[in-house]
């Protein structure tokens, strides 16, 4: 030391400032790390675009680096990076004033916001001060890049005061020692900065060496042209940012300037963890500013149906809080959302015309997640109908069509969609309900999962034509060209046989009536219940809401042309007791293939009485 130091009070307004950072402005003390990290590397980008224009620069061999050090013994951790340094004026005004931090414009921000900040990452420079969360000294070496400037060392416990002094020695760029306080000991831990460096800091674009050992050695990739970049590479970057240990099934790597300036890579993963059984899947594309973690699991970053991707956004746009830990403008942030949404719809449509295969077999792991948002998200409801797909009555098994496709095969005339809902195919197909639609030669699409009614009720229609539930009461057939022939009961004896069952089976039913829609079949039962499907009811029943327990309605309809239904006009006479028997098996029969029949204990006993007969 040549100098005696000097002591300085810090100006009114830092010490409001420490006060804040101290004890409110951060939500953990771990921030600290990122902090100065940053500010290291913003230090290292100044140095690298001086060197391009200064011809005498001090110790202008040194690396470009950070280098970090930890000694738990002596509970102390150090930062040090090679950058632009500082002199002793630019110390005082830096640290200690108010000309440079960006002090004042944060305090005057806070007094005329009820938020903790309001601009961009970085603008007002008080991250350095987050050190005195865990520090209860800190100490800055320091050398000035300009030549002849001695080095210094700045000290302070952040009470109030601090002091600069010369220090013989130095190297150019800044060494920040940290003295912890004993409850913060732990930062001293090796594995515990690595964890933080790992976390927040990853992908600054300078090397971060931790005790000697490279910690960043996956690179920013987001940020370079993808021309450049190999698929190993991406394969790399996504098994180190999603914790994965498989590819990728499918990637997007896309910038923007407009609306805003965005970086992003976007990664679809091979498997659905929620369709395994696994807990509902947490946003795991993490929000950057600069290539500096603000957010790994931002809730708000990309719509809820979009939980599955994983990657990493990357924007200078968006105003954050101060403390760089909360994204803070809720309107830019939404169209940061919708632009990225719209971006990776586009995409899905790019590859399931170049790729319809590897899309078919994307929508058999994925598609949930693409009928949630057909359901509820009304902003790109229409962009994501294109992107459902479904079997159908005239695909093979296993063979998904799109809407689009189905709409191209439509008859003329033909204004609906028309679907239904099932377990299986299987079992769809063994029902009554496609038996009028077949023979019409009118294509029904097959929902077998519990969403898909849901997704239906709620997108209503797609280019046009609105979605029709085939075994809805609602859903009207036009009458076939040519009746199937073969004996058949009269129009007048079908209406009286129709009132006497709706007589017999009293409130069971709705109504009954001649079906338009039967050929095999005697009869159908058709959900008269616009709030409650038989499939819906069915779910409800399974998850004990009371709302399934609300009385079935249903309409019966029959076959005048199936000698059960003839047999049964022509028993109601002479035997009505057995006729009432008969009509109750008939329409217990319709509700087991509709799979409404919730206690099969009176269809026995009555199958019984029937067989006494035989």
């Amino acid at each position: 030391m040549s100098t005696t130091p000097q002591k300085f009070e810090f100006q009114a307004e830092i010490k409001q400032l420490l006060d804040i950072v101290i004890h409110s402005l951060y939500t953990e003390k771990e921030i600290f790390v990122r902090e100065l990290v940053s500010n290291a590397s913003d230090a290292l980008e100044k140095l690298r675009h001086l060197q391009l224009t200064e011809k005498e620069i001090f110790d202008d061999k040194l690396e470009l680096e950070i280098n970090i050090t930890t000694d738990d013994k002596a509970k102390t951790v150090t930062i040090q990076d090679f950058g632009l340094g500082m002199t002793s004026a630019e110390l005082v005004e830096n640290l200690g004033t108010i000309a440079h931090s960006g002090s004042k414009a944060f305090l005057k921000a806070l007094s005329e916001s009820d938020q903790k900040g309001a601009n961009l990452i970085g603008q007002f420079g008080v991250g350095f001060y987050s050190a005195f969360m865990v520090a209860k000294r800190v100490q800055v070496f320091t050398h000035s890049w300009r030549t002849g400037e001695p080095g210094l060392l700045w000290t302070s416990d952040g009470s109030g005061s601090y002091q600069i002094e010369d220090c013989d020695g130095q190297r150019r760029g800044c060494k920040i020692v940290v003295e912890l306080k004993d409850d913060c000991a732990d930062y001293a831990q090796e594995w515990r900065v690595k964890e933080l460096l790992e976390r927040y800091s990853a992908f600054v674009g300078f090397p971060i060496n931790l005790n000697g050992k490279r910690i960043n050695t996956v690179q920013a990739l987001w940020l370079r042209n993808k021309n450049e970049i190999k698929e190993e590479e991406y394969t790399e970057f996504y098994k180190f940012q999603a914790h994965a240990h498989d590819e990728p099934r499918l990637r997007l790597h896309f910038n923007a300037d407009a609306p805003l300036q965005i970086n992003a890579l976007l990664f679809v993963p091979k498997e659905n963890t929620e369709k395994l059984g696994f807990a509902r899947t947490e946003p795991s594309v993490a929000m950057y500013c600069r290539k500096v973690l603000i957010e790994a699991h931002p809730k708000d970053l990309l719509p809820e149906w979009l939980r599955f991707l994983k990657g990493v956004v990357d924007s200078e746009d968006l105003p954050l809080h101060i403390s760089r830990e909360t994204m803070q403008d809720k309107a830019l942030l939404e169209k940061l959302n919708k632009v990225i949404a719209k971006r990776f719809l586009k995409f899905l449509e790019e590859e399931a015309k170049a790729r319809p295969e590897a899309y078919d077999e994307f929508f058999r792991e994925f598609g949930i997640f693409i009928k949630e948002g057909a359901a509820l998200d009304f902003t790109h409801r229409e962009s994501l109908t294109k992107l459902l797909r479904f079997e159908s009555s005239l695909t093979e098994k296993g063979k998904l069509t799109s809407l689009a496709d189905y709409v191209s095969r439509m008859k003329d005339g033909q204004k609906e969609i028309y679907y239904i809902t099932g377990p299986s195919r299987a079992s769809i197909e063994s029902g009554p309900y496609l038996e009028g639609f077949k023979a019409r030669n009118l294509e029904v699409l097959f929902c077998y999962e519990a969403v898909d009614e849901y997704v239906m009720g709620n997108a209503r229609d797609f280019d046009g034509k609105k979605f029709a539930a085939a075994d809805h009461a609602d859903t009207k057939l036009d009458d076939l060209p040519k009746p199937p022939e073969g004996e058949t009961l009269t129009a007048d004896q079908t209406k009286a046989l129709a009132k006497w069952l709706k007589e017999a089976l009293g409130d069971r039913v709705a109504e009954v009536k001649s079906s338009e829609r039967l050929v095999d079949s005697p009869a159908v039962a058709l959900n008269a219940d616009k709030f409650m499907s038989p499939h819906m009811r069915r779910m409800m029943k399974a998850m004990n809401k009371d709302s399934a327990d609300t009385p079935l309605r249903v309409n019966l309809e029959i076959n005048p042309r199936h000698a059960v239904i003839r047999r049964l006009a022509a028993t109601r006479d002479s035997a009505p007791e057995k006729a009432t028997l008969v009509a109750e098996q008939i329409l217990d029969n319709a509700l087991i293939s509709a799979g409404l029949l919730e206690d099969p204990s009176k269809m026995i006993q009555r199958l019984y009485k029937l067989l006494e007969n035989v």
